[in-house]
This record gives structure tokens, C-alpha cells and sequence, in this order.
């Protein structure tokens, strides 16, 4: 299950809208241990609060989303500090080498997108 911010970012954008702090608030009051967020306020100019149906069209795009910010976090670990990588890339150039290159891929391939 998705995230509800995700959710809305997404019919955000599909609108021409950017998440705004001061226009949406979220909620979650938590009954019996169980969470169910909720839209509080709504306050965007010529765009009405999405509906739960809406919101839930938006559920396969927001899995897909959440799981790539998961797999971009990681890879930017994998990638290595900037003056590791400028310093295989100086070396590459110099040795005629593809060390940053087969670094970079075999990141990408042990942390693939959809």
C-alpha cells in the first residue's frame, strides 16, 4: 500500500500542481492501531480535492514511484563519494581504462528500475 502523499503529489502534478504544505494538510488518527490518513484541509485554487476513487487510480504509479526513490537512495550509496568517482574517471582517462563506466553499470545492475 502506498503512501497517501504519493499519491496526491502525483494528481498534483498530473494537474499542473505542486505539493504545497500551506494548501494540503494530511492526517491520520490511527483507530485501533490501524492507520487510515486522510486529506484534512484542501486549499488548492481550481482543482477540487481528489476523491478516494481518483486517489486510488493513482496506486500502481505510486508504488512504482516510492519503489524507485528506494532504489535511487541506494544506488546514490553505491555510487561512492564524488572524489572517489572523479578519481576513477581521472585515472580511466589516463589509463584508457572503463573502470567508472563498469562501476556506474554494475550499480544500475544490481539496482534495477521497472
Amino acid at each position: 500500500m502506498t503512501q497517501l502523499k504519493t499519491k496526491i503529489d502525483l494528481y498534483l502534478k498530473a494537474n499542473s500542481k505542486t505539493w504545497d504544505e500551506t494548501k494540503v494538510q494530511l492526517q491520520d488518527d490511527m483507530v485501533d492501531g490501524v492507520s487510515s490518513p486522510y486529506i484534512k484541509n484542501w486549499n488548492y485554487d481550481g482543482l477540487e480535492k481528489p476523491t478516494d476513487d481518483q486517489l486510488a487510480s493513482y496506486e500502481a504509479a505510486a508504488n512504482a514511484t516510492e519503489t524507485n526513490a528506494v532504489i535511487d537512495a541506494t544506488r546514490r550509496k553505491q555510487y561512492l563519494e564524488f572524489q572517489h568517482q572523479l578519481e576513477m574517471i581521472y585515472k580511466d582517462q589516463k589509463n584508457g581504462t572503463t573502470t567508472f563506466k563498469d562501476h556506474c553499470d554494475k550499480v544500475r545492475s544490481d539496482n534495477p528500475k521497472d
